[in-house]
């Protein structure tokens, strides 16, 4: 069987910072044919001159992503064939890792499920206060197989990452901000503008800085201390021999650094 394109994301630029917004009406469920198009999009982004930013967020008022399309497991657990390849979730979330620019999840209500392994696969997660995170596939049997039991503990802690994927309970935005599953929790109201903005001042820095940044932080987290350490130096030097970084440095008074 074949399918159409997903046609599914969208993408507009405010100025650094390019926008990716996942519109499938009515309930914003993730199937694997849009995962395959935001594989697309991620591969041609990740190349693009003038974007230093990447943020996912959702199209459908009150969601993110809510959560992968369950039609897809249907057909999966039948040995049928779903609406796309399943390998486009892995490669889709392993380039919001790889790729250069920093990606921001930009969560504005219900992100469960392969929502929450989206967000989570982003170097950032945003949200308004009406934000709200879960792993609850063990209620219907299965469990997280997009990431979510690999990298929900490695950013949450090994003890609450478990609790979370075990009860599959719901994380409000001001818990998820409290145990580090949020970096911020903006305004309900006019939040997409505010989550640009909050994206913005990321892409106000020298573009290599941004993205070196991100490169020693993703490679060396993989690492034991001292091996995270020399990926840090091979990340450090490039950027203090740079014309920028020259430039900048040069104009930056003796006694202050900092934005």
């Amino acid at each position: 069987m074949t399918y159409a394109p997903a046609m599914s994301w969208t993408v507009s630029h405010h100025g650094a910072v390019a926008v990716l917004t996942f519109s499938r009406p009515p309930d914003n469920t993730m199937d694997m044919a849009s995962m395959e198009e935001l594989e697309r999009l991620l591969g041609a982004i990740g190349e693009a001159p003038d974007t230093t930013v990447v943020m996912l967020t959702g199209g459908v008022d009150g969601v993110f992503v809510a959560h992968a399309d369950l039609e897809d497991l249907r057909c999966l657990s039948r040995g049928e064939a779903a609406s796309g390849r399943p390998g486009a979730w892995g490669r889709a979330l392993s380039l919001l890792e790889s790729m250069p620019q920093p990606a921001i999840a930009a969560i504005d209500g219900q992100a469960w499920g392969g929502g929450c392994e989206i967000a989570l696969a982003c170097t950032l997660r945003i949200g308004s206060e009406r934000a709200h995170l879960a792993q609850p596939e063990v209620t219907i049997g299965i469990i997280p197989g997009a990431g979510g039991t690999q990298r929900l503990p490695r950013l949450v802690g090994a003890g609450r990452g478990a609790e979370l994927c075990l009860s599959g309970r719901i994380v409000r935005a001001e818990e998820a901000h409290r145990i580090g599953l949020l970096n911020a929790v903006l305004p309900t109201p006019g939040f997409i503008h505010e989550a640009v903005a909050w994206a913005g001042r990321i892409a106000a820095h020298p573009r290599d800085a941004v993205f070196a940044v991100k490169r020693a932080i993703v490679d060396g987290l993989q690492l034991p201390l001292a091996e995270g350490l020399r990926v840090e130096g091979q990340q450090f030097s490039p950027t203090l021999f740079s014309a920028e970084a020259r430039t900048r440095m040069a104009a930056v008074p003796r006694s202050r650094l900092g934005p």
